[in-house]
């Protein structure tokens, strides 16, 4: 596969590039399992529909279609941007966090940051053991922070 630059040009980055050198949507580590791609987390509504104030022209236009501008649950399960890079989680090349990162990784961009984002994702499997624990299967008014919450980070929270 031939690789890919692309150039970001907006508040929070002026002419970062990145090189893509895998396909779209493939060769993701193994233990990388996303359940929602970013397209279908933006469709199904995380971030309140606002979380790159509309600059994300790095990104397929196919992504935009019919994206949701309130959280599915109807409940905020963010904390802010401020808080994010307070803890520590924000890394310089994604400056809006984790989301950012994995629609980059998505496209096809690998970095040093990959292994750190995986283990985040993994870690929010402790979620989805206390949904199961403490709800009944399919009842979505359960632990709405959490599915939320989980939606963030690309488990769909819908299904379990």
């Amino acid at each position: 596969m031939k690789s890919r630059t692309i150039t970001v040009n907006d508040s929070m980055q002026k002419k970062y590039q990145y090189v893509c050198t895998e396909p779209i949507g493939k060769n993701f580590d193994p233990e990388f399992r996303p359940e929602l791609t970013p397209k279908e987390m933006m469709q199904v509504g995380v971030f309140d529909g606002d979380y790159f104030h509309r600059e994300i022209d790095e990104f397929p236009p196919s992504w935009l279609s019919h994206v949701k501008e309130e959280n599915f649950f109807g409940i905020s399960a963010s904390q802010s941007l401020k808080e994010w890079q307070r803890k520590g989680w924000i890394h310089p090349q994604d400056p809006r966090g984790w989301f950012q990162w994995y629609c980059r990784y998505y496209l096809g961009r690998r970095t040093e940051d990959d292994a750190r984002q995986i283990k985040r994702w993994k870690a929010m499997t402790r979620h989805i053991a206390q949904i199961k624990h403490g709800c009944h299967p399919g009842d979505l008014s359960c632990r709405r922070r959490q599915r939320q919450a989980l939606l963030h980070w690309a488990y769909d929270s819908r299904k379990i």
